[in-house]
């Protein structure tokens, strides 16, 4: 019996590698009208056709034979500045993305992770929200020595954006109750412990009820991250009014913040004049703070995917036994867990030791 084609599966590899229905169809030689049916389930390919499109994708056969997926929806995320972004980039994030749902929920099958612990407060102004979340979650007015750690252990699962979607800062969703935050690692540290507080603030202000887009709801999420990230009240016992550039350098190392990032909060506290706040912008762009963080803190990465790998090395799956489960390639793979599988490794493929319970992950904030 020739194998079936899954066409969902065909249409998120297509939309996994930026390419849209003419540049698969000069890449196979396949005609535009075949891979469009394929893709509507109105043809099967046979298996030679499956094989060339495998290659051309980059994906395992087994990839476009596995089970049907559901689409993560544009309104789902909270893609910035979306009417500015190429279709090509949104969907080759979105079904980035959706490549890491799959190996989330194969993690959640054999592990029992933290409960999502993120409220809804849509009524609530950022600032407000802000302190609401720090509270709920202990944090008092103190700066947070690891934004993605802190994630984790309230529940939100916490991917890496693939290095082609470089053009996308970050996004968040809802999935299946869950909360998800992808990051693009080609940021700085500062920079990306803002997007992970801004993702937050997507995912606390605009929840699963209020699509997440426009304006008015990236201002909002900017403003949360802001607050959460630099409360009101720590920041002012910080003693900053008038700061000049040499102090802001200090405090940007206590906060773990850009120094422009910190500059705009003190400006929106009122501690630096107008005048103030665009000579220090100034100041610190001629020494390289508008386009970097000379000097930065480490980038930030997942505590839960690696104590999974731990665990599962531990047990005698390797990264190339997970890549199968999920008919994806180990360098796939390692795209969506900030480079943390080894990539290349031998043997391992046909390893499937399974797990009778699943062990709890115990995550330090």
């Amino acid at each position: 019996m020739n194998p079936i084609l899954t066409p969902t599966r065909l249409s998120l590899a297509r939309k996994r590698r930026g390419m849209t229905l003419v540049q698969l169809s000069q890449a196979t030689g396949i005609s535009v009208r075949s891979l469009s049916a394929y893709e509507h389930g109105r043809q099967r390919p046979g298996p030679e056709t499956l094989q060339e499109l495998a290659r051309a994708l980059d994906m395992p056969v087994g990839f476009l034979l596995a089970s049907d997926v559901e689409e993560i929806p544009v309104d789902a995320i909270s893609f910035r500045a979306i009417t500015k972004l190429p279709a090509s980039t949104r969907d080759m994030a979105r079904s980035a993305g959706r490549i890491a749902l799959l190996l989330s929920e194969w993690i959640e099958q054999r592990f029992e992770l933290p409960e999502p612990d993120v409220p809804s407060l849509p009524r609530l102004d950022p600032e407000t929200a802000a302190e609401v979340v720090r509270a709920r979650w202990g944090l008092g007015e103190a700066p947070i020595p690891h934004m993605l750690r802190l994630l984790e252990a309230h529940g939100v699962r916490v991917y890496s954006l693939a290095e082609e979607c470089a053009t996308v800062d970050a996004f968040s969703l809802f999935w299946n109750g869950a909360p998800y935050i992808f990051l693009n690692t080609a940021k700085s540290g500062e920079r990306g412990r803002f997007d992970a507080a801004h993702e937050l603030g997507h995912l606390v202000l605009h929840s699963e009820h209020r699509v997440p887009h426009g304006p008015e709801a990236e201002q909002e999420a900017n403003r949360f991250a802001a607050a959460f990230l630099m409360p009101r009240s720590g920041v002012l016992a910080q003693q900053l009014v008038n700061a000049t550039v040499d102090r802001v350098l200090a405090g940007k190392q206590v906060w773990r913040v850009a120094a422009m990032a910190l500059t705009h909060r003190l400006h929106d506290l009122g501690l630096i004049t107008d005048w103030g706040y665009r000579t220090l912008c100034v100041n610190l762009s001629r020494l390289g703070y508008r386009r970097g963080e000379p000097g930065g803190i480490p980038r930030e990465t997942s505590q839960l995917l690696d104590k999974v790998f731990r665990a599962l090395r531990a047990d005698g799956i390797t990264p190339a036994t997970i890549a199968a489960d999920l008919n994806i390639t180990v360098e796939e793979l390692n795209q969506h867990v900030f480079g943390l599988v080894p990539v290349g490794l031998p043997g391992g493929a046909t390893t499937r030791s399974r797990r009778r319970d699943r062990p709890p992950l115990s995550l330090v904030p």
